[in-house]
């Protein structure tokens, strides 16, 4: 089933055989009578504040309270310091649910710490990554046309918010200790961008490099790029970079592919970057410093060594994040769930189950 907000562009691949409209509230509950005639065992809710409709997202509360089907809700974001209304959401979606996954310790902490849920409630599976090689990057770029080049990577759907300013207004500083990098940034601009204002964001970043004449050494592939070609660019870049100013950010599933990749990761201290680059297996600048950025970035540009390091420690770490780790984790809390969970139940199984529903998508960040 696929949650529609208005601006999907073709038809939805054959598996999908329902659809919520996010702005039609009669929508949910049809969606959830459609699921539980389906006689499925459980139905895997995937939840951002910005992708339900109603104030906060409060409309998926419509939908999780109309099912007979048990719910595994994984959350994507756990904030802080939540408004009143932020905060009533996430906390009934929490006691709606049969069980509830996020994807740091973190953000396990903050909703026992601030939302008041028991942690038997509460499951911790990491963000999944693909099972990539670790290979030498310069033996990849002469497939992008990048030889002789030192390259630093972020890649995500583009808009404001992900501190892509800071990382340009860095580049000067980079490319005089080291005049062959290259910052590239590649993917497509967010579609509640694109509704917004177009491509004028990416436009203001491309402008900004000019300015600072880096026109030379910033890069921007405008597009969305299929898994095998993401996988290209992780394995050619030296460094990845998520310069992200919100330090709430409890998941990322970029630095996550990044860490799978064996990269080098510099990244501002938000929530789930302090816990995964933990042990030296990355670097933490301050947030919102230009100065501090082209430093961190300048140093691991001219340190293969350096670099090299904190990719093998990132890469080890990352071995159970991979997707056939993160599917095995999710098979068996589903399989708990259908066979009739109950909170602080142990979540190993003896037999299996059906298949779970998904609904709902994160955010790419």
């Amino acid at each position: 089933m696929a949650l529609d907000p208005g601006t999907a562009t073709g038809p939805y691949p054959a598996e999908v055989r329902h659809k919520i409209r996010r702005d039609v509230l009669t929508d949910y509950a049809r969606a959830a009578r459609a699921i539980d005639a389906e006689s499925v065992g459980a139905v895997s809710v995937q939840h951002e504040y910005g992708i339900w409709g109603g104030p906060d997202g409060a409309w998926v509360l419509d939908f999780v309270r109309a099912l007979r089907t048990p719910v595994v809700a994984t959350l994507h974001t756990v904030l802080r310091n939540p408004t009143p209304s932020q905060r009533w959401v996430l906390h009934e979606l929490v006691g709606a649910a049969a069980a509830t996954v996020v994807m740091s310790n973190s953000a396990a902490e903050l909703l026992e710490r601030t939302y008041s849920v028991e942690s038997s409630r509460v499951q911790i599976i990491p963000h999944g990554v693909p099972d990539l090689p670790l290979v030498d990057a310069d033996s990849v770029k002469p497939l992008l046309g990048l030889q002789g080049r030192t390259v630093i990577l972020s890649f995500g759907l583009l808009g404001p918010g992900k501190g892509y300013e800071s990382a340009i207004a860095a580049m000067p500083a980079v490319v005089a200790a080291d005049p062959t990098a290259i910052y590239v940034i590649v993917g497509a601009t967010h579609p509640e961008a694109i509704r917004r204002e177009g491509e004028a964001y990416r436009e203001r970043l491309m402008a900004t490099a000019a300015s600072l004449g880096m026109t030379g050494h910033v890069r921007f592939v405008g597009r969305f790029v299929d898994s095998a070609e993401l996988a290209l660019w992780l394995e050619a870049a030296d460094i990845f970079l998520t310069p992200y100013p919100n330090l709430e950010q409890i998941v990322s599933g970029t630095l996550s592919y990044a860490m799978g990749a064996g990269k080098a990761v510099v990244s501002t201290p938000y929530a789930y970057a302090v816990e995964r680059l933990a042990n030296g297996r990355g670097r933490l600048v301050a947030p919102g410093s230009v100065e501090a950025l082209g430093q961190a970035l300048s140093e691991l540009a001219l340190s293969p060594a350096v670099r090299a390091e904190y990719g093998r420690r990132a890469y080890a770490f990352s071995r159970g994040m991979l997707w056939s780790e993160v599917g095995g984790a999710y098979r068996r809390l589903f399989n708990t769930v259908a066979l009739g969970y109950r909170p602080g139940a142990a979540t190993s199984v003896t037999r299996p189950r059906a298949f779970a529903q998904t609904i709902g998508a994160g955010v790419g960040e």
